[in-house]
């Protein structure tokens, strides 16, 4: 049984691999947010300072998407099989107004991950094959003269498109982690109280106990 500093009993929701490559992917796209901001509009093109100009901003936004992309798809890799589908999770968003008001007790119970938590999962492969497959044909410097005008237009659009998606999905995903008290803490340290466990994924928490006490 782990236990934190106060030796409470806690779980381990992610290990230090796990949550390495969620911090690499973290890292990846506020670098690519602000550079892609960057280039979108002149009124932001002050935000390419903080990656050493126009210039710079402009070499490095295609590699540090590469480099996200890959990161990425570790997560993708290591997650896939706890965002499938299950039957309560239609309920659990039919709920929408019990989760709101933490009233999760009324709510069916959850695995590793509820039925948000999956629509973001999905929400972000979307997004990055939206991106990835629209910057190689807008990426100037290697790709884009493969490609006719309208096909550079439409990807640029899409590009955008992905890009806002992703961003306004991201911003929820932070506001859900501090909105829900304990969740950042178990990407910082990896894991997280008995009660926490119980509270947001009660399924999830009976099949680590009934494991624990199986060995």
């Amino acid at each position: 049984m782990n236990r934190d500093k106060h030796n409470n009993p806690v779980i381990l929701r992610y290990t230090p691999n796990e949550r390495s490559n969620h911090w690499i992917t973290a890292i990846c796209f506020v670098l690519l947010a602000i550079s892609g901001l960057a280039m979108f509009h002149p009124s932001m093109f002050w935000l390419s300072q903080l990656l050493g100009g126009g210039q710079w901003t402009r070499i490095l936004h295609p590699f540090i998407g590469l480099v996200m992309f890959l990161s990425f798809a570790i997560l993708v890799l290591r997650f896939w099989h706890h965002n499938l589908p299950e039957p309560g999770d239609v309920q659990w968003l039919k709920q929408m107004d019990d989760v709101v008001n933490n009233r999760e007790d009324k709510l069916p119970k959850v695995g590793r991950y509820n039925a948000g938590q999956k629509l973001l999962f999905f929400t972000l492969i979307a997004c990055m094959l939206g991106l990835l497959l629209s910057g190689i044909v807008i990426w100037r410097a290697y790709f884009s003269w493969y490609f006719p005008i309208p096909v550079i237009r439409a990807a640029a659009l899409l590009h955008a498109v992905c890009a806002f998606t992703l961003i306004t999905s991201i911003i929820v995903h932070i506001y859900a982690g501090i909105w829900v008290k304990g969740s950042i803490g178990a990407m910082v340290r990896g894991t997280v109280s008995y009660g926490w466990a119980r509270k947001h994924h009660q399924r999830w928490f009976e099949e680590i106990v009934k494991s624990a006490r199986a060995k």
